[in-house]
């Protein structure tokens, strides 16, 4: 996309790079408020201010020309530029974008940490010797941030990025994790992508800056900038058809100019296309998304087809020769001539850089916009376009990746040995983690399989590589194809467990369950691990869900399976489904399964998975932070990230019930990356509600009720009773952070029925805000109506509930009883000293035990309860009940000491506590770093903000200021 705005148009035969606009060069018309951006962007790379901008735009919008004029601009003052440019031909190769984007700075690989150099050889293949494993995600994204901050580190640095949508998924990654982590670092980030194709990584999460149209005074600027300027009707029709789009109006200029009073728009002509061919480029395999905008493939927008019509009407009058070297570059999808065989000399490019169509310098051949690789395609026959694949597929020969997909470009039909070259290319892709790519390959090699059943095994196994990808809509849409290839009911069955997995990260919980529970009754008999794999899958919906029908038919099926001793797929369902029936034996259930685990192995991980959510949903929390944890660090060392949000989420809500505040803060942020990337909006919406929860429970009452209006804007949550509970859950606790206790009832009651009695809306989570719900009601004048959902819900618990579940209810039965009675139950919830595992909810109840004490005069004995909560209260930052607890204390006769460390500790952020407390243990700004995932410079600019703020001037007065303020978790 280099034009489009510019006031002049260049050839390309002066031997200048045709859109590489310079800082004092030709206007680019009506891009004033996005240069003013991109100025200011440039200048936050050593100031203030974002450091992170996407310009978004249709085809020909003009954001490459913008993206070269802020190359200018950043080498003119004085910056550092590295750039990358996606490539169509290279989406499909794992790191391709990073290993362009470091060239210029590869030289310091060598001096990085050995774990970090070692991880990024092997993800840019510079290791020839291979290693045993694929290094883990986490620490190839951490090597690729330490190169660029050591690149940062003499000059500020641009990070340029054009045309990210062709970026290959890893690469996209990576980009994502630096640029969450540029705040303070000298180095900015602007990257380029078309409307409707923004990396699902940068498609919300960054400022978004649109390239759109000109407006027809500028279009007309535009028009008359150009060597001949068209007049008239034809003028009109131009800026009609062109609709403020800067590519078209120049392209469409030069189409009516180019003879001698020639004012004809017809089009060159039809281009020989054969829809049968396999040809990849042609069927635009190269591209993920069909709705990507990538109209030279699949030409779906009147306005770019006939540009890319356009692009392709200079060929005729071109050399054959000419011809064939653009389609083979087209075909290579790569700039680099070194990369393209036989191609021939200058005097071969010398008639394209003529009209305009490329240029080539210092060994590379830069199209004038990436349609124009489109173009060339299109206009070539197909026998044509496969010669260049064959001539390409024998060049690479010591390239098996990139020669097998030539080879599948060049297929006439199906074809075994293709197919399987492109198998083993997924095999490779999977051993370096490239889980994306891998599908690719598999889902290409299916196409290419002659027997269908084959066929339909390797569109299977694409579908499993884009699951661990994280990609449940890819993965439902290969799922579905498998339908038509096969009657096997075995593999149907597997395609249907897919496609219901695919549904099951999202808030269509029937849709999935309408998949996976046929499959689980179907095949209890002839395949039982199948249907137990079905019924494990289902039973996450089913929870979500909260519908009694749906975990009905999970306990009926069940029922049908023989009776294999119970493993993790078991205990998970069961727990998910029936978490109150016969807990002590799922206990022991549970306990045999984890003890039986297998040292942790890529088949160890659904286990871990399955096994940490029957912990927490037995309310084993502490085993559910432990497994949760063990799973999320084999996530992150198989470099599945994709897969992670779920688990992420559930190890949120495990850190925040277990009282481990800043983690739970952390993981569900983890989660809601991840989630956003992954099209999981379960998780999208329910980790929000966590971190409003949690912001509500420091006394952010505003900030929580912001972060759930735009955490469930635009979702109908009805049919997700887990999620809506939790909605209320986060309201209520806002509400009561505000000391509205009306507004707090009215929330809490909502996750119980009306009916009478009332009944939890859902099953399993409405219950653990009987107690919240019992406080607000006290202090709202609504005790005749908690009692009665108090009653009705402890109709639904069996017994022995957990010792949580039990303290919670008694101290609801302690809040809305007589006097007489009141008391036993305060104690049964606050002396049972495994309640204190859950340190809030504990210190709630001894709180509100301390409060009945001292209004009935017996303040000796609320001392110690008050003494206690106010400690949790403290270490939480729990900064209502902090004040409230207090308070309690000054009317219970204690002198309670001056709150200064507790106003330090409140102006900072979570994150400056956590790196002022390893500052304070000795650690080193490297060494912090490296526990967090930030530069030495990153955590020095932190630690100069915190001094001020805990009135000191140094680092040797951490320990003591510390040691007066509480830990976070």
């Amino acid at each position: 996309m280099n034009f489009g705005g510019f006031s002049g148009f260049s050839d390309g035969s002066d031997g200048s790079d045709f859109g590489a606009g310079q800082e004092t060069g030709p206007e680019l018309i009506g891009r004033d408020r996005e240069l003013a951006r991109i100025t200011r962007l440039i200048g936050a790379a050593d100031g203030t201010g974002p450091r992170v901008l996407v310009l978004t735009g249709e085809p020909g919008a003009g954001k490459s020309a913008l993206v070269d004029r802020a190359v200018a601009q950043a080498v003119a003052r004085g910056r550092r530029v590295l750039r990358v440019r996606g490539c169509e031909g290279e989406q499909d190769l794992g790191f391709a974008g990073v290993h362009q984007l470091l060239r210029p700075v590869l030289a310091g690989v060598d001096r990085l940490p050995a774990h970090q150099r070692n991880a990024l050889r092997h993800a840019l293949g510079m290791d020839r010797t291979g290693g045993s494993s694929a290094p883990d995600a986490l620490t190839i994204r951490s090597a690729v941030l330490t190169l660029l901050l050591d690149a940062a580190a003499d000059r500020p640095l641009l990070l340029a990025v054009d045309d990210a949508q062709w970026l290959d998924v890893g690469s996209l990654d990576v980009l994502a994790f630096a640029a969450r982590r540029l705040d303070a670092e000298a180095v900015a980030l602007l990257l380029a992508a078309r409307d409707g194709a923004v990396p699902v990584r940068f498609d919300r999460d960054f400022p978004h800056l649109p390239v759109g149209p000109l407006d027809r005074a500028a279009a007309g600027r535009l028009l008359d900038a150009q060597p001949r300027p068209p007049q008239g009707r034809i003028r009109a029709q131009i800026l009609t058809q062109a609709a403020g789009n800067p590519l078209a109006l120049i392209e469409l200029t030069r189409a009516v100019t180019r003879g001698p009073g020639s004012g004809d728009l017809a089009p060159y002509g039809a281009f020989t296309r054969d829809p049968g061919s396999g040809d990849l480029a042609a069927h635009g395999a190269f591209t993920r998304d069909p709705g990507s905008g990538d109209l030279a493939t699949h030409g779906s927008l009147p306005l770019t087809a006939r540009l890319v019509d356009l692009f392709a009407a200079d060929l005729p009058t071109l050399p054959s020769a000419t011809r064939r070297a653009l389609l083979l570059v087209a075909a290579a999808g790569t700039a680099r001539l070194s990369d393209v065989p036989d191609v021939g000399g200058p005097q071969v490019w010398e008639p394209a850089e003529r009209t305009g169509l490329v240029h080539v310098d210092g060994g590379e051949v830069r199209l004038r916009h990436p349609l124009v690789r489109s173009a060339v395609q299109q206009a070539a026959t197909f026998a044509e376009r496969r010669e260049a694949h064959l001539t390409l597929a024998a060049a690479l020969a010591h390239e098996p990746d990139r020669r097998a997909w030539h080879l599948a470009s060049a297929a006439l039909g199906p074809d075994d040995e293709i197919a399987d070259a492109l198998a083993e290319s997924a095999r490779r892709f999977q051993h370096r983690g490239g889980h994306a790519a891998a599908a690719t390959a598999l889902e290409r090699a299916a196409e290419l399989t002659p027997d269908p059943t084959a066929r339909a095994r390797r569109l299977l196994a694409a579908a499993e590589s884009a699951m661990y990808a994280g990609h449940p809509q890819w993965v439902g849409e290969i799922a579905g194809r498998v339908t038509t290839l096969t009657d096997d009911p075995h593999l149907l069955a597997e395609a249907s467990l897919r496609a219901g997995w695919s549904l099951a990260v999202t808030l269509r919980h029937d849709d999935s369950l309408a998949f996976l529970l046929p499959v689980a009754a179907s095949m209890a008999t002839p395949a039982p691990a199948l249907a137990l794999s079905a019924l494990g899958t289902a039973a996450t919906p089913a929870y979500n869900s909260g519908d009694p029908r749906h975990r009905h038919e999970i306990q009926r099926i069940a029922g049908l399976l023989p009776p294999d001793p119970d493993g993790p797929e078991r205990v998970w369902t069961h727990a998910a489904t029936q978490p109150f029936s016969d807990r002590p034996r799922t206990l022991k259930k549970l306990a045999h399964a984890v003890d039986t685990l297998p040292p942790d192995t890529d088949r160890t991980l659904p286990a871990l998975v399955t096994l940490g959510g029957a912990a927490w949903i037995l309310d084993e929390t502490d085993e559910a932070v432990r497994l949760l944890g063990r799973a999320m660090d084999h996530l992150r060392r198989a470099a599945t990230a994709g897969a992670n949000c779920t688990v992420a989420q559930a190890l949120a809500l495990a850190h925040f019930e277990s009282g481990a505040w800043g983690a739970a803060r952390a993981a569900a942020e983890e989660a809601f990356w991840l989630a956003t990337e992954a099209g999981a909006d379960n998780v999208a919406v329910g980790s929000p509600l966590l971190q409003a929860t949690l912001r509500a429970a420091r006394g952010d009452h505003a900030g929580a009720r912001a972060q759930v209006a735009d955490a469930v804007r635009g979702r109908d949550l009805r049919a997700s009773r887990s999620l809506s509970v939790r909605h209320r859950h986060a309201l209520a606790l806002a509400a009561l952070a505000e000391g509205d206790h009306e507004t707090a009832y009215r929330e809490l009651r909502r996750a119980f029925t009306d009916e009478q009695p009332p009944a939890p809306v859902h099953y399993h989570a409405s219950l653990y805000h009987l107690a919240d719900l019992a406080a607000a009601a006290v202090r709202a004048g609504r005790t005749d109506d908690a009692r009665a959902v108090l009653a009705g819900a402890r109709r639904t618990l069996a017994q022995p509930p957990s010792p949580r579940l039990a303290a919670i209810v008694h101290r609801a039965a302690a809040l809305l009883s007589d006097p007489e009675d009141a008391e036993a139950h305060f104690r049964a919830a606050t002396e049972d000293l495994t309640a204190a595992r859950w340190p809030f909810e504990h210190a709630l109840a001894r709180l509100d035990f301390a409060e009945w004490l001292r209004r009935r005069r017996r303040a000796t004995e609320a001392r110690p309860h008050l003494t206690a909560a106010l400690e949790t209260f403290v270490r939480l930052d729990a900064r209502p009940w902090v004040e409230r607890a207090t308070a309690e204390l000054r009317a219970a006769g204690v002198a309670v000491t001056s709150a200064a460390p507790s106003d330090a500790l409140a102006g900072l952020t979570p994150q400056e506590l956590e790196i002022a407390q390893l500052a304070a243990e000795g650690l080193t700004n490297r060494d912090i770093g490296a526990r967090l995932y930030l530069s030495p410079r990153t955590i020095g600019f932190h630690l100069h903000k915190i001094f001020p703020k805990l009135g000191i001037t140094g680092r040797a007065q951490l320990r003591d200021v510390l040691g007066r303020l509480p830990n976070t978790d």
